[in-house]
């Protein structure tokens, strides 16, 4: 009987362990949204352009022959997808002729 006690009051120990741990992981959780949202503050829009402008400046630009050749191989590319597409369609076409006719 002594040992049934024992038993209860240490799983009542456990629970109010337990519970006390989720409450305070659930105020852990609510105190570093508190943090990020201070954190975040507000930015105006100067701070904007200037965060803007230094992101450009660390943006590697391509020079004139990259680009060129960049713009060729895009040129190239929507042509032959134009002609496939073509291709593909005219073969519908023709089938859909030849099996409603």
């Amino acid at each position: 009987m002594a040992e049934d006690l024992e038993l209860e009051k240490n799983s009542q120990e456990g629970e109010n362990t337990e519970k006390s741990a989720k409450k305070a992981k659930t105020e852990d959780k609510k105190n570093s949204k508190k943090a990020d949202k201070n954190k975040k503050g507000k930015k105006g829009p100067i701070k904007f352009f200037k965060d803007a402008r230094a992101e450009f400046k660390k943006v590697v630009w391509p020079g004139p022959k990259e680009t060129t050749r960049n713009t060729i191989v895009v040129v190239i590319v929507c042509l032959l997808a134009g002609v496939l597409v073509f291709g593909v369609d005219s073969l519908f076409g023709l089938l859909n002729n030849l099996l409603f006719r």
